[in-house]
Order: C-alpha cells, then structure tokens, then sequence
C-alpha cells in the first residue's frame, strides 16, 4: 500500500500496471515468446523498434546481459532517442509517411525475420507503416502498445488504422491516454509517466519465455552473460562467433 506520498503512489500505480499486464496479456506474452522461439529455431533474426522514448524499452533487450544476443535494434536515424536535435524534430519524423519503407529497404530485415515494433499510441504514420511494410517482406511482427489509444485518438496514417491492426501478436501495455499516472490540484498537468517501465517488463517477460521456449526444445537459447562477471566475455565471445551471420550491432 502507498506510504501517501507522490512517490510511493506511483510506485503503486506502476506495480498495479504490471499485475494487469501479468494477469490480462499472459496469453498474448506467451505467444510472442514462442515467436521469437520459432524465429530463432528456423535460423531467421530478430530486430526490435521505438521512437522517441518507445525507443527506450527496444535498446533495453539488445545486446543485454541474460537477453538473446540475437535482438538488433532496427535504427530509423532522428528518431531512436531524444539525441536529436530539436528533440522535437523526431516527433515530427514520427509523422512522416514513406520513412518507414525506406529505413526497410536499406536494413538487413528479410523474411523468416520476426520485428518487435514499440509504440505507446501506435497512431503515428512510422510503426503503422512500418509494420505493413515488413509484414508484406514477410516478416513476423509483434506489436507493444497501448490498446486504449485507437479508441480514443485519430490515427495519423493515411488508412486510417493503428499498429495493433497489423501485427501477427499485439501485447498491451495497458497505460492510460496521455501516460501520465499522478494528478494535483496544484499542478497544471498530469505527470509522472509509466511506459518505460511497464513495456521494458513486457518485452522482458517476452524474452524469458522465448528462452524457455527454446530450452523445452533442446536447443540452448542464445543468451549473453554479464562482462562483469568472470567468464562473461568468454562466452559472449562464443555466443557471438556462433550466431555472427544474424548479429548486427557488431562488426
């Protein structure tokens, strides 16, 4: 229970996110997990995307230690991060129609490959568009938003639909329109936002299972280790030798 202060009902408000996503999207994490399983097992790639702060929860599962070293960040320049600038020059990127086809066709995404597509509204022409596109190369897309969005927003891509329609597994993340947790009397805006953690913990659960997944077959997941443990480079240097034709964060 919240201690009454701004922190601790955040926290419960996060934690309450988090007991929604375990108990309403098990079945949805669980068939992206056997996905990316089936992805790995037929020798295909695995690639994840966000913009913006979206962009957040897809670098959280490449090159990680205990994550699938196979997970390449599929990078649309201006808008993984807020490192361009004006930082709201990739909002605006978010809304161009036709980027998302051309960042595709200039990446090593082909078919067999699965694409993990994070976007919180998922109304912006970018991930509507460019779950499409890969979906017509091909491609296996899993798909990270917030479900609440396409009823209560216009979608800014020209058909008119969102990213939960063009996706082979959609996970919702369950965050509020807006995504902002806490309100005062005294502050003139909503604030303190729970996407980060509440996707970042989806995509995790989604990699647990695709490594279980993996083991239940006899094949051993192709997981990193940690450089700072003893061995960790060792391995990862293994792990790296014998996936190198579907790593692409290295050279």
């Amino acid at each position: 229970m919240s201690d009454g202060t701004l922190s601790g009902q955040f926290l419960d408000a996060a934690i309450d996110l988090l007991r929604r996503v375990r108990d309403e999207e098990a079945s949805s994490v669980e068939a992206a997990g056997n996905l990316l399983a089936d992805t790995v097992a037929s020798g295909g790639r695995l690639f994840a995307f966000g913009a913006g702060h979206s962009s957040l929860a897809a670098q959280d599962v490449v090159y990680r230690a205990g994550g699938l070293a196979l997970m390449n960040l599929l990078a649309v320049p201006g808008v993984v991060g807020v490192d361009v600038m004006p930082a709201t020059l990739g909002s605006a990127l978010e809304r161009v129609d036709g980027l998302a086809s051309a960042a595709l066709e200039c990446s090593p995404l082909r078919a067999g490959d699965a694409l993990v597509i994070i976007s919180l509204s998922g109304r912006n022409a970018l991930p509507v568009e460019m779950a499409m596109a890969a979906r017509a190369l091909g491609v296996k897309v899993i798909g990270v938003t917030s479900v609440a969005y396409a009823s209560q927003t216009r979608s800014r891509h020209s058909s008119g639909t969102y990213l939960k329609d063009h996706c082979d597994v959609v996970l919702d993340s369950k965050i509020a329109i807006g995504d902002a947790e806490l309100a005062l009397d005294t502050v003139p805006a909503p604030f303190a936002p729970a996407s980060t953690v509440v996707t970042s913990a989806i995509l995790q659960a989604v990699m647990a299972t695709a490594a279980g997944a993996l083991a239940d077959r006899g094949i051993e997941p192709p997981l990193l280790r940690s450089g700072n443990v003893d061995g960790g480079h060792e391995w990862n240097g293994r792990v790296f030798e014998e996936y190198a034709d579907r790593i692409f964060y290295r050279r």
